[in-house]
């Protein structure tokens, strides 16, 4: 008799295929549930389906369909919902798509789960961005760096007790999701803990401008082409490398019966707090050349600072990150600088973390 398939919605995306990766390798079975709508996916699927065989099943579809969704998680043993729409810009220009993904996509997910006996947990990848601009936050402007005027926010970064303000279509619509995952717990006793995550960088990550923007980066450093920076530049975010993601994805899962109904903030927190203008240094560190720099105007719902309060998940689970960021750009710049078309079919499966 097979065992029980964890569901990753979203499953061959970025941050999906790393988890299933992880899933896999532990000799659990993955059903990943994807759109493929993003560039990339394709070869992510077949990289799962040639290291791990029939213990991976990709069911592509969208998660708009309440019927699709209802039929990929009837026998799940956990759901990862991680399909979303998380471009602002894309937002900006569809803001009925970008709802019908993240709002109505979420609810689908939900209903699926509340009429399904087995009462399998959710682990929900929510967003920084419900915490909206973050304008009324005094901020110091340095030389390379905008920073908290208060020293103790600086420390510590935005915890969980930042009120909620939503700010452009995508925040609405994520910071929608968001609610109601935490409501159902409340309301209908679902097994459901939601993450609220900072920049996630790493390997198989196929970076654009709105979404990935630190793979974006090394990209265009290596490619010789030049990078756009919307703003000054010294926007501030904390980066945590997938590999510490995917630990305290799992530690989620493995803990939701205590974590259920709560959210909690993921990232790298202060210590791997950087702006773009220290991001360009240090890239052109690893990557040993120097890229060709252009600026914008800032755009629209774009945070000036926020680094993630990490404490909270911390406390409840002893989830750490792990990864200097010196280490993981040279992880995601080693996987970047092979051409994809020569890129091996098959690595060693990542070793069991957490």
């Amino acid at each position: 008799m097979k065992t029980k398939p964890v569901a990753i919605l979203g499953g061959v995306g970025f941050i999906g295929v790393n988890l299933a990766h992880r899933l896999l390798a532990a000799g659990e079975r993955v059903r990943a549930f994807d759109n493929l709508s993003r560039p990339g996916v394709e070869r992510n699927a077949q990289w799962l389906r040639d290291i791990h065989g029939d213990r991976f099943e990709l069911c592509v579809g969208d998660v708009r369909n309440a019927n699709a969704v209802a039929a990929a998680l009837i026998d799940a043993s956990a759901v990862f919902h991680l399909a979303a729409q998380g471009a602002v810009t894309q937002s900006l220009e569809d803001p009925r798509d970008d709802f019908s993904v993240n709002a109505l996509g979420t609810m689908n997910v939900l209903e699926a789960l509340r009429r399904n006996p087995g009462n399998a947990p959710l682990v929900f990848t929510s967003t920084s961005q419900v915490y909206g601009r973050l304008g009324h936050v005094p901020i110091d402007e340095g030389p390379l760096r905008y920073q908290p005027s208060d020293p103790g926010l600086a420390a510590t970064g935005f915890s969980e007790t930042q009120p909620l303000e939503f700010c452009s279509p995508c925040g609405c619509s994520k910071g929608c999701a968001d609610q109601y995952v935490l409501d159902y717990a409340k309301t209908f006793g679902l097994r459901t803990v939601v993450m609220r995550m900072s920049c996630i960088y790493g390997p198989r990550q196929f970076g654009s401008e709105d979404q990935g923007w630190v793979a974006h980066f090394v990209k265009r450093s290596l490619a010789g082409q030049a990078i756009m920076i919307y703003g000054s530049g010294k926007q501030v975010r904390d980066l945590l490398f997938v590999d510490d993601a995917i630990d305290a994805l799992l530690l989620a899962r493995k803990r939701i019966d205590e974590l259920s109904g709560r959210a909690f903030n993921l990232g790298g927190g202060p210590d791997l707090a950087v702006s773009l203008l220290e991001l360009l240094r240090l890239l052109e560190d690893v990557l040993g050349q120097k890229a060709e720099v252009g600026f914008s105007p800032e755009r629209l719902a774009d945070q000036r600072y926020y680094v993630s309060d990490t404490r909270k998940f911390s406390d409840a689970t002893g989830w750490s990150a792990r990864t200097s960021l010196r280490q993981g750009l040279r992880q995601l710049y080693q996987w970047l600088s092979v051409p994809a078309e020569r890129r091996p079919p098959l690595f060693a499966p990542a070793e069991t973390r957490a």
